[in-house]
């Protein structure tokens, strides 16, 4: 099942768009298992819980994100983090950003290996759990956002265009306390056709 919209079915979970040992031998099935079917529906299923008689229950979900705090935030942010996060990995994956993307990339960042670099680093050094995005602005800047728990760019008037997730659980398993590995690999399963997607959606 193909993801197609990140504000709709929230009580539904959304299925992988590729089978659980596609992303072979960067992210194992194990791995994708735990993730999909154990971290992410249980927002799912807590969201729906949360919601549920609430003035959010009709809510587009980044509506939510936008308008509430607390519990219902950190669920509903992880909810669309997480779909967002699956629909960003292919087994044939672009590997290099190109078009317009890598003309701001270049602009912003001087190379896209720089940007990797950024990213990657920033991912490292961020302490605990989090995520670390790239986003645009409205008018296609680019930015490098560090955000800690369940944090996104949607927050900022932001748009984003990719995400590294560093909570243990995206990676434990299969690299233990090993996160730079863990990042390194990650690149190799980005597609950057989904991104270039994102960022040309914006004009």
């Amino acid at each position: 099942m193909t993801m197609t919209t990140l504000a709709t079915s929230l009580l539904t979970l959304v299925e992988l768009p590729y089978a659980y040992d596609a992303l072979e031998p960067y992210v194992s099935a194990e791995t994708m298992h735990f993730h999909h079917d154990k971290h992410y529906a249980t927002y799912v299923a807590k969201l729906g819980e949360l919601i549920a008689d609430t003035r959010y229950q009709q809510m587009p979900l980044e509506d939510i994100i936008r308008s509430s705090d607390g519990a219902i935030f950190n669920n509903a942010a992880q909810v669309w983090n997480h779909v967002f996060l699956f629909e960003s990995l292919s087994p044939r994956a672009k590997h290099h950003p190109t078009g317009e993307l890598r003309r701001s990339i270049d602009e912003e960042f001087g190379s896209f290996d720089e940007l990797k670099q950024r990213m990657t680093t920033m991912a490292l050094s961020l302490f605990g759990s989090g995520w670390v995005w790239l986003a645009s602005d409205h008018d296609g800047r680019l930015y490098i956002v560090s955000k800690s728990n369940a944090g996104t760019p949607l927050t900022d008037s932001l748009i984003p265009l990719l995400c590294i997730d560093v909570w243990e659980h995206a990676y434990y398993i299969d690299y233990r306390n090993m996160r730079k590995d863990a990042i390194d690999n990650l690149w190799k399963v980005i597609d950057w056709s989904k991104v270039e997607e994102r960022y040309d959606a914006i004009w």
